[in-house]
């Protein structure tokens, strides 16, 4: 059997508000949820858990790849609402993007204050 990813819990302050802002920003359908989870489900069949914990959250970081196309789409939305980014992971470089790696990228907080990093290509 080979070997894929196939879920991860994600804490967060409010399950809904995080799984709605990941819905909205990489354009993902609402998915079934149950327990304490609300769910998002990647294309490739990945499911982002997102619960609630009883503990202070630490922060995570989150690399997402996509198209160019969706990036150009992510990166509007993230400026249309104000959203604080940066071009480096050190957020040296406020209100860039990057160009690293042969492609382009972007970092910044989701609503639990997790990294989130946007790449057009990967990184190997």
């Amino acid at each position: 059997m080979t070997v894929t990813f196939n879920h991860t819990i994600v804490a967060a302050k409010d399950r809904n508000e995080s799984a709605r802002f990941f819905r909205e920003l990489l354009e993902l359908p609402e998915a079934p949820s149950w327990g304490p989870f609300t769910n998002v489900q990647l294309t490739d069949g990945v499911l982002l858990q997102f619960a609630e914990p009883p503990v202070e959250i630490q922060m995570q970081h989150y690399a997402f790849l996509v198209d160019d196309e969706l990036f150009d789409r992510a990166y509007r939305r993230l400026c249309d609402r104000g959203i604080e980014h940066w071009a480096d992971p050190q957020m040296r470089r406020p209100g860039e993007t990057n160009d690293e790696h042969g492609g382009r990228g972007v970092y910044f907080k989701d609503p639990a204050g997790h990294a989130i990093e946007l790449i057009t290509r990967p990184y190997l």
